[in-house]
């Protein structure tokens, strides 16, 4: 098997609440069809469903390494529909914060040999 590329499919309590809070933070949405939006920004890409199974999103995690981890964090932290976000610490390997999603899954958004 030659794998080349992998997209995950996020799962959604609200849709449209989901749909918005990834805009906030830097994603570009594409409408697929009413129960599935391709989200992007630069090479990256996944799949926001019109699905919602609480055990599934309350144990979702997604790393999203970004250059800059303050510029994420000040433009995370103003999203209106973020349920929590952490401090940024500081790792051996590089930065880190934590960001909750409106359908609880967790955003490991880190800044990779900082």
């Amino acid at each position: 098997m030659d794998v080349i590329d992998i997209k995950t499919f996020i799962p959604s309590k609200n849709y449209d609440i989901s749909k918005a809070f990834y805009s906030e933070i830097g994603f570009n949405a594409e409408y697929v069809n009413e129960d599935l939006t391709l989200f992007e920004n630069g090479d990256c890409l996944f799949f926001l469903q019109r699905f919602y199974n609480p055990e599934l999103a309350n144990n979702f995690m997604l790393q999203i390494c970004v250059a800059d981890i303050q510029d994420a964090f000040e433009l995370c932290s103003r999203s209106l529909h973020k349920t929590k976000i952490s401090s940024i610490e500081q790792q051996h390997w590089g930065s880190i914060f934590y960001l909750w999603g409106p359908s609880g899954e967790l955003l490991h958004i880190t800044e990779l040999g900082s």
